[in-house]
């Protein structure tokens, strides 16, 4: 139902009086012309007579003046009850995500919602990204946030958060392994590097298409759960890895690596928060989606 239909009769029915009536509504007068046409054609029946010099309500206008009146009460009085029940949401929301994102995303994303309600709990996981989709999928949790997928599952509602790009990184002292020319990637020169890689996820899928790209295997020296723990193998001397670069931004051991410039280069990680979306049927869980501001990438 379209109440500004129902404001504009009214308006018009006070003021018996098109021009006055379309400045109350700040609508031009043919806007507020069309509207009571299109309100009048609805009921089929005639609500105002005019003629040039005056405007009087028939006597169906003054039967629907009084069911108009009674609706727009209603409705302001339904919208305050929903508003204050939704104040008092209570219960608890899981969040899975990397220990990275707990610390990157979270606090934004709930310190003001806590404030709105206070009556909802959170219970918070953290692993490898990897797992994030699969725990919301099972329903062991109930939101996670997560790199989105090249495909994602039609029954998953995702709101993108940031854009993070994929990095190679290596240890700060060059090692006598490390490609003499990474800005030009050649099989010869990372057919020997040792690699240090997620077990699985979206970061090892982009990584193994690139090492395919250059027609080798990559060779593996560790496979690792979770970014973090890569940063700190490069760090030590044990290989090249690759993460985001959101995990290097963050990561206390950022001054033992180095970025290397690689050609061609990875693609970004699109980061942002997943749900199910029948799980978007609960109150709570709507809340916090709506709360969720989502990250427009600008054209490159």
């Amino acid at each position: 139902m379209d109440f500004r239909l129902f404001h504009y009769f009214l308006t018009l029915a006070d003021t018996l009086h098109y021009g006055r009536a379309s400045e109350r509504c700040h609508v031009s007068s043919s806007t507020l012309s069309r509207a009571i046409r299109q309100l009048e054609d609805t009921l089929a029946t005639t609500l105002f007579e005019r003629d040039n010099r005056h405007v009087t309500l028939t006597r169906q206008g003054l039967q629907f003046q009084r069911y108009a009146r009674d609706a727009l009460e209603q409705w302001d009085s339904i919208k305050r009850t929903l508003a204050d029940d939704t104040a008092r949401l209570t219960g608890s929301i899981s969040i899975y995500c990397s220990v990275t994102a707990s610390y990157s995303f979270l606090y934004t994303l709930l310190s003001d919602f806590r404030l709105c309600y206070p009556g909802i709990e959170f219970r918070l996981h953290t692993g490898d990204p990897a797992n994030a989709m699969t725990r919301v999928l099972s329903g062991d949790d109930d939101m996670a946030i997560t790199p989105r997928p090249r495909t994602p599952p039609p029954t998953l509602a995702f709101k993108s958060l940031t854009r993070s790009p994929l990095l190679f990184i290596a240890p700060d002292e060059p090692p006598a392994w490390l490609p003499a020319a990474p800005e030009s990637s050649t099989a010869d020169q990372w057919r020997d590097v040792p690699m240090i890689l997620s077990e699985a996820g979206l970061s090892r899928e982009y990584a193994d298409t690139w090492f395919k790209a250059l027609g080798i295997s990559p060779r593996i020296y560790a496979q690792v759960a979770g970014h973090e723990a890569i940063v700190s193998m490069v760090g030590l001397g044990f290989g090249i890895g690759v993460v985001p670069r959101i995990v290097l931004d963050n990561s206390p051991l950022a001054d033992r690596v180095r970025v290397l410039h690689v050609k061609p280069e990875l693609p970004h990680y699109d980061v942002g928060l997943c749900v199910l979306n029948r799980r978007l049927k609960r109150p709570r869980l709507q809340a916090l989606w709506n709360a969720v501001s989502e990250h427009r990438p600008r054209n490159t």
